[in-house]
C-alpha cells in the first residue's frame, strides 16, 4: 500500500493514470469525509444514502480521471463532480428539499459567522445558544439561491476561484451573490436587534 502522505494530488493522479490502482485509495482517503459532509450539507438525505451516492461519485471520478485538467485544482474538480452528480440525482428523483441550516452544528455556525463579519464589526464575545438559534432562524428565511455558494464558502472553506470552478459561474458572480446575501442577512439581523452581537 502507498504512503499517501508522500504524494500530492497530481502525483496520485499520474499513478492512477498509469494503472497503479492502489493510488486511487489515497484520493478516497483524502476526500471521502469532506465530500460526504458536503453531500449531507446540500441535501436532506440519510447518512446511508449519502454514502451510497459518494460511492457512485468516486466511481465517476475514477472513470473520468484522465479528463482532469491540471490547470485547475484537483479539489475543485472533484467537488464539481460531487456537486453535479448530487444535483443530477435529485433532478431524476424530483425530491430535493431545502437545506436545513438547523442541522449544522454550533461549531460550523460560529465559523460561518466569523467569516461573515467584516473587520470593523468584529466584537470579542462568545455566541450564546440563544443567539445561534436566532441566527439559524434568519438563515432559514433567506433566499435559497445562495445556499450552495454559502456552503462552499463558509463551511467547505473554498475561495472564490474554487467556487467558480465547482459551480461553473464567474468569480464576480460568486462575489456579488455573497455580498447580496450578507446585505440580506444584516437587514434581517437589524430587524431583530442582533446586529450589535455580530
Amino acid at each position: 500500500m502507498l504512503d499517501c502522505n508522500k504524494y500530492t494530488d497530481k502525483d496520485i493522479i499520474a499513478l492512477v493514470s498509469s494503472w497503479e490502482i492502489n493510488a486511487f485509495y489515497c484520493l478516497v482517503e483524502k476526500y471521502e469525509k469532506k465530500l460526504l459532509n458536503y453531500i449531507l450539507r446540500i441535501t436532506n438525505i440519510s447518512y446511508e444514502d449519502a454514502e451510497n451516492l459518494l460511492q457512485d461519485i468516486f466511481l465517476k471520478v475514477y472513470t473520468n480521471i484522465n479528463s482532469y485538467n491540471s490547470e485547475y485544482s484537483f479539489s475543485s474538480w472533484i467537488y464539481r463532480i460531487a456537486h453535479n452528480y448530487t444535483i443530477d440525482y435529485y433532478k431524476k428523483h424530483k425530491n430535493k428539499q431545502n437545506i436545513d441550516i438547523n442541522s449544522w452544528n454550533d461549531d460550523e455556525n460560529v465559523n460561518f459567522l466569523e467569516l461573515l463579519q467584516s473587520d470593523e464589526n468584529i466584537e470579542e464575545n462568545i455566541l450564546t445558544k440563544e443567539l445561534i438559534l436566532k441566527i439559524k432562524k434568519i438563515l432559514n428565511t433567506l433566499d435559497i439561491k445562495y445556499e450552495e455558494i454559502l456552503i462552499l464558502k463558509f463551511l467547505e472553506e473554498k475561495n472564490y476561484r474554487e467556487i467558480s470552478d465547482i459551480l461553473k459561474i464567474p468569480e464576480w458572480t460568486v462575489a456579488t451573490l455573497i455580498n447580496r446575501w450578507k446585505k440580506q442577512f444584516r437587514e434581517k439581523a437589524e430587524e431583530q436587534n442582533l446586529i450589535n452581537y455580530l
